[in-house]
């Protein structure tokens, strides 16, 4: 799941792509060459002709890669079985300029979940490491996405939130090693 590259790659068809920072959807043809720079969580930064994007994990063919097996619930599943199902398809979810989950990140301020009689509902508060990153609706899209394969969630609340703001100290010691601020 973890891995920073620099593996060449030729699209075998068009792609949808992401242009970071700025977060512009792009399509980028069959064909094209590029260099993989990190494949985390299921999703991909590439380098194409001088410009950085990402690729999310449901386009993983279009590299020639499989995407990540969906999460999968025990047979009668407990609350607790969810909320560690929820709580790992986040740890899945990757700035694609930083090598580290958003929950590593410390950028998940809350996430709750609730049972009722039609299934479960998920409420996340997730901040940005900079308010103007242009990647933020992406990154939410994605966190969004990789929660919303659980089994029995039905119902997802993501939003993006700046209080309080985010520093580093809220990264894990392992965020901190992996980006050189230990």
């Amino acid at each position: 799941m973890y891995s920073l590259t620099s593996e060449p790659f030729k699209l075998e068809r068009d792609v949808e792509a992401i242009s970071v920072p700025n977060g512009d959807t792009v399509d980028l043809p069959a064909g094209v060459v590029g260099y993989i720079t990190q494949a985390l969580g299921g999703s991909f930064t590439v380098f194409v002709d001088g410009s950085m994007f990402m690729i999310l994990g449901h386009n993983a063919d279009a590299l020639g890669r499989e995407p990540l097996p969906k999460p999968q619930l025990p047979e009668n599943a407990t609350f607790k079985d969810v909320e560690e199902a929820v709580w790992a398809q986040l740890g899945n979810v990757y700035d694609p300029e930083i090598p580290v989950s958003i929950v590593e990140l410390g950028l998940v301020y809350k996430c709750e979940l609730t049972q009722s009689d039609e299934g479960y509902q998920v409420d996340i508060d997730m901040t940005l490491t900079a308010p103007g990153c242009g990647m933020g609706e992406v990154i939410v899209a994605d966190a969004r996405e990789k929660v919303k394969l659980i089994p029995e969630i039905k119902k997802i609340n993501c939003q993006i939130v700046f209080d309080p703001p985010w520093d580093h100290s809220m990264m894990s010691e392992e965020a901190k090693l992996e980006t050189g601020m230990l």
